[in-house]
């Protein structure tokens, strides 16, 4: 049995509306006829049919007030906005305020609240910092602070006793699904590596550190951790607790960056350490002149492009996966093959004209 309001109607708050999990929640939650939606963002969106949404700088304490003070009828906030900033340290305070501005301006006109959603990661582990203990389980010891992930689920943990509400927290690894202008989208990372690399008659050359090409890994659909997440938002027996979620699979690039390349029709060369952000630089009048040869989506190549990011992931020469099973002892039993994720959206990317 799951909480709602009398009406047996639910209305969903998802925060960082814009993003590749904001986005792949809201596309999920639009498929369950018990739920209205507000997205939030800074952007905003058009409203369609359940779907609203709300413009918002949630930094601003008074216009994340303002904009989000009407809104009495929320009963689940899915919190997945992330600030980026150029280092670790300076991360935790706009990504704790932006939590805590929204569920100050929600919690106290909302008294139908039930749920508090958090979105993390595997950094809560540690494993953006370097080798972590593999598999991570959510029992794992925290480490040296800072962290804003960490932070964030305190301010819920102390804010919860009392209330109406619980929390859950999701874990993913790298999360993968479509979003144009997120700059954490690994799959768009590749595709359009490859598409240029396909320009230029060059094969595909998988660009990491030597020993990353044959670490272990495993990644998160978005989809999957779209139905994880309404899942732990839902059932009684996920209250106040976290969860690995990921694909169920785990891979190395050295076995699965072969068959990306054959997708894109793609011969591949030995591996070759270099920064994206350095050699990709350079690569917008290319990609300009791609989107009229092809009649691709007007997309500019700073919104396909997150090559930072791609960077980040290709450099982790150390195993990289957490313990799913405890979502699925609480119940949560899906998964998904990557490499088949992996040709699902490329395929999306190609209908969609994002490329050739």
């Amino acid at each position: 049995m799951s909480h709602t309001n009398e009406s047996g109607r639910k209305t969903a708050l998802v925060i960082g509306a814009n993003g590749v999990i904001g986005r792949n929640l809201i596309d999920y939650l639009a498929t369950l006829p018990e739920w209205d939606i507000v997205g939030v963002s800074r952007r905003g969106g058009e409203n369609t049919g359940r779907i609203r949404y709300v413009a918002a700088d949630l930094l601003d304490e008074a216009d994340t007030r303002d904009k989000l003070g009407a809104l009495t009828g929320i009963t689940h906030i899915f919190y997945a906005a992330y600030q980026d900033r150029p280092t670790w340290a300076e991360l935790v305070k706009p990504n704790l305020a932006m939590l805590v501005h929204a569920v100050d301006a929600v919690e106290p006109i909302a008294p139908g609240l039930r749920h508090i959603s958090l979105m993390q990661g595997y950094k809560v582990y540690g494993a953006h910092l370097g080798p972590f203990k593999t598999p991570a389980r959510e029992t794992d010891a925290g480490h040296m602070p800072p962290e804003f992930n960490i932070d964030q689920q305190q301010f819920l943990e102390r804010r919860q006793p009392g209330s109406t509400w619980t929390w859950s927290a999701l874990r993913p690894s790298v999360v993968a699904g479509y979003a144009t202008g997120n700059p954490m989208n690994l799959a768009m990372v590749i595709a359009i590596y490859a598409a240029i690399s396909k320009e230029l008659g060059l094969p595909l050359r998988f660009p990491g550190k030597p020993d990353a090409y044959d670490s272990l890994l495993e990644l998160t659909d978005a989809g999957l951790l779209a139905r994880a997440t309404v899942w732990a938002a839902t059932d009684p027996r996920c209250a106040n607790q976290a969860f690995n979620i990921a694909n169920g699979d785990l891979f190395r690039w050295n076995e699965l960056w072969p068959k990306i390349a054959a997708n894109f029709g793609l011969g591949t060369a030995p591996p070759l350490q270099m920064s994206l952000e350095t050699v990709m630089a350079d690569k917008a009048p290319l990609w300009d002149a791609m989107v009229e040869k092809y009649g691709l989506a007007t997309n500019s190549y700073d919104d396909v492009s997150s090559w930072r990011f791609g960077d980040f992931v290709f450099s982790w020469d150390y195993d990289f996966f957490a313990d799913g099973t405890k979502a699925r002892r609480f119940g949560f039993h899906e998964f998904i093959d990557t490499e088949e994720m992996f040709m699902g959206i490329f395929e999306d990317l190609r209908l969609r004209k994002v490329i050739p």
